[in-house]
């Protein structure tokens, strides 16, 4: 699968789609490797990570979108100037329906969606969240040459 086609037209999509005041940065590797996983799957894990900075900023801020290759990993970071992840809530935001989202306002982060799709891809997931700096970082395992 190749993520660089993959992650490119869903940052470009979604930011579109928001418009308004966000700026999208990509920054691919040149030389990214292809990596284990479904092209369907990883679509969900970008949408649901880039709606959340989206939605995290409200009308304007900038999003990062970079892809590097790291080790045996291709490693994913999407960034976003927000106002950040409170502590108690980072350690729980890949639970099954949590969210810090009002009654009827969508349905959660769904980040329990990209956590099941990055483990059963045997990746990784993990996220870092200041007040404006917040990165979700994906590794998703390279394909073995055969």
């Amino acid at each position: 699968m190749d993520i660089k086609n993959s992650l490119g037209n869903h940052a470009h999509h979604h930011a579109s789609q928001a418009k308004r005041g966000i700026v999208v940065t990509r920054e691919f590797a040149p030389d990214l490797p292809k990596v284990m996983a479904y092209g369907s799957e990883l679509n969900q894990v970008w949408t649901n990570l880039i709606d959340n900075a989206v939605d995290a900023m409200k009308e304007k801020g900038k999003l990062l979108v970079r892809a590097v290759r790291e080790n045996d990993y291709v490693l994913v970071e999407i960034a976003d100037d927000g106002p950040g992840i409170p502590p108690e809530v980072q350690s729980r935001i890949f639970e099954p329906f949590f969210t810090t989202k009002g009654v009827g306002e969508g349905t959660g982060l769904g980040l329990d969606v990209v956590h099941r799709i990055v483990q059963k891809m045997r990746g990784l997931v993990n996220v870092t969240s200041v007040p404006g700096d917040t990165r979700f970082q994906v590794r998703i395992p390279i394909q073995a040459a055969v």
